[in-house]
């Protein structure tokens, strides 16, 4: 195993005020980092809400009109907030998908009864 460290964030030879501004804009970043998961935990509750009740009027899981629109809002967006809107598409595309499978997974779990509210 070596013993040489080729991250440039280890402590040897770093002025601590660089180490602490590093440590700040890290908290930062792991802060976003819970809030991203927090919201994305809330938009797939909402998704499966939307998906018991495709279900429950036999709806097709996907919406490829209603897709189109929220990638268009979402670069729009993205292009106001200096966001490479390439990579907000990306984003919202795997998304999607991952919606579209788990409503899939509730319409044939439902089958032809009637999906209970949640």
């Amino acid at each position: 195993m070596s013993t040489s460290n080729t991250s440039s964030t280890g402590n040897d030879g770093v002025d601590p005020a660089v180490r602490q501004e590093l440590a700040r804009l890290r908290d930062s970043i792991d802060n976003i980092d819970a809030a991203v998961v927090h919201m994305l935990a809330e938009r797939f509750k909402a998704t499966q809400q939307v998906g018991h009740l495709k279900a429950a009027h036999q709806l097709p899981p996907a919406d490829p009109a209603r897709e189109s629109r929220q990638i268009a809002r979402l670069r729009a967006l993205a292009e106001d907030a200096k966001l490479d809107p390439a990579f907000a598409e990306k984003f919202l595309n795997f998304i999607i998908a991952e919606v579209i499978r788990h409503h899939e997974r509730i319409a044939e779990d439902t089958g032809d009864s009637p999906a209970t509210a949640h």
